[in-house]
């Protein structure tokens, strides 16, 4: 980094900490969000209702976080129980 500053020298290791945080929840995230698909997906509704709840609020926690905007959650949320509502009414 060439500048001397101690505030610009702090303010790039946060924003190194904080990307790197922010990135392992994404990562997170994906997996949580593919584990799910794969249950609905293979007719493990029971499985998928269960991590739902649990999704749902890994989901709420990024969007209160920042990481991801709000309507994005909105939209994985909404998606993920449209998908088991309709695995449900065909089964």
């Amino acid at each position: 980094m060439a500048t001397k500053h101690a505030s610009a020298i702090k303010s790039h290791k946060q924003s190194l900490k904080n990307r790197e945080r922010n990135r392992q929840f994404r990562a997170r995230l994906r997996g949580v969000l593919k584990s799910i698909r794969t249950a609905i997906d293979g007719n493990d509704l029971t499985g998928a209702r269960s991590a739902l709840k649990q999704t749902i609020s890994l989901i709420d926690k990024m969007a209160t976080k920042g990481i991801i905007h709000r309507n994005a959650a909105g939209r994985y949320k909404s998606r993920l129980t449209t998908r088991i509502a309709a695995k449900s009414k065909a089964a």
